[in-house]
């Protein structure tokens, strides 16, 4: 069962709340960033991507930027937050296009993650584990939240009501329409039922989003805990800042593919061979979104395309083999287009759907890419029995919205 505590959370002063909270450091680069956070001091993002502080050539992964970081939140600290003086749990809900999501912020624990009760669907790269890791170590905070889900649960879906129906203590709306509210449960017996409930009945938590940020804070946790002979497992090293969502509140939207040619085929060369696993209907200058599972949308010399995958191109019995990113490598990237490896190959692009169609469209058009793949997202159904599986799925498979925003909740290693 899961372990979900409550920590005394660093957040800003509700009327600067804001102002400090910004987006998540890998949704957008460095120059982004400085443009984001320029005129405002009291950005998140001086700590979540503090080399927007620093000369423009500096490299990112350097001791100086981390250090950076770790002043930074220091001064925010000083000038702009707060810290609970008691051990307390958040209400975090996001609104979106008119849907509500509640998450429980808490401590997940180290060895959850361990013992494989934080249940994974992605691999993770060394080299963004250790950058993540290096921010931890240095500023000895989470600095970002990670996204989890649980299977939906009536205790806690009562617990969090009854608290949404009070004020809560932060309300704004950021300059992308997502509404932002924030509660703190403080409360010694719900703090407890809470707890409770997790270790009682919820059996595993699932990454939604953040494996880089996950296993960086425990391995941080790890090291800490083998440094430590007085270790007891309460210590705050034990644990890492996590939103924790009702799956069913939450909405995956698609992630699609932009390929730079078509492997020394031409336009019609290439449609053939997709009519081999493919069911194709030329939808001419119409965008046309899938609807449904195993539809793909393609775009290509002006066209829009419907492509239906035939049966037995895909492994119904498979929880991977059955994904249409699965099928889209299987029949279309790997056989036509060469790409063997989507996490290497440059000659491949991904876009999340938030973005929309257009920007498929635009990026074919502009000649920078010659084909773009749309999908229909996987489900959270799909993402848990995966995980349940311990299977892994492709990359870029998943792409949640609305965004959490870093900066509303930090948590702190130090006790």
């Amino acid at each position: 069962m899961s372990i979900l505590k409550p920590f005394k959370g660093i957040r800003p002063k509700p009327e600067l709340a804001e102002k400090v909270a910004a987006r998540p450091y890998d949704v957008l680069n460095s120059e982004e960033a400085r443009i984001e956070a320029k005129g405002n001091e009291l950005s998140f993002l001086h700590v979540n991507k503090p080399e927007i502080d620093l000369p423009a050539d500096v490299d990112i992964h350097s001791t100086q930027v981390y250090e950076k970081a770790k002043s930074n939140f220091e001064k925010l600290f000083k000038n702009a937050m707060l810290q609970e003086d008691k051990p307390a749990y958040y209400i975090y809900a996001q609104t979106m296009f008119g849907k509500t999501q509640y998450g429980l912020v808490a401590g997940a624990a180290v060895t959850d993650y361990e013992n494989n009760i934080i249940k994974k669907h992605e691999l993770t790269r060394p080299d963004k584990e250790e950058d993540r890791m290096n921010h931890v170590r240095t500023a000895n905070i989470n600095a970002g939240p990670v996204f989890f889900a649980y299977k939906d649960n009536d205790t806690i879906d009562a617990i969090v009501a009854e608290k949404t129906s009070e004020k809560p203590e932060y309300d704004f709306t950021s300059n992308d329409d997502v509404r932002h509210q924030m509660w703190v449960v403080k409360d010694e017996a719900v703090v407890e039922k809470i707890e409770k409930t997790f270790a009682e009945e919820v059996e595993y938590i699932y990454v939604a989003d953040g494996h880089h940020r996950t296993a960086a804070a425990s391995l941080v946790g790890k090291e800490r805990r083998e440094q430590n002979p007085n270790h007891t497992g309460n210590e705050e090293y034990n644990f890492f800042l996590s939103v924790n969502f009702p799956a069913s509140q939450l909405t995956i939207i698609d992630y699609n593919r932009v390929v730079k040619d078509l492997n020394g085929l031409s336009d019609d060369d290439f449609i053939k061979k997709l009519e081999e696993s493919f069911d194709i209907e030329n939808k001419g200058a119409n965008e046309f979104k899938p609807s449904k599972l195993h539809e793909f949308s393609m775009y290509i010399s002006g066209n829009w395309y419907k492509m239906t995958a035939k049966k037995g191109t895909y492994k119904e019995n498979d929880p991977v083999g059955v994904l249409d990113v699965t099928i889209l490598t299987d029949q279309v990237l790997s056989p036509h287009l060469n790409i063997k490896d989507l996490r290497r190959s440059d000659r491949i692009d991904f876009v999340g759907g938030i973005r929309g169609l257009g920007e498929l469209k635009n990026r074919v058009d502009a000649g920078e890419m010659k084909v773009a793949f749309a999908l229909f997202p996987v489900s959270m159904s799909q993402l848990m029995d995966i995980a349940d599986n311990d299977l892994i799925m492709p990359p870029k498979v998943t792409w949640f919205e609305p965004k959490l925003r870093s900066g509303l909740i930090v948590h702190s290693l130090l006790d």
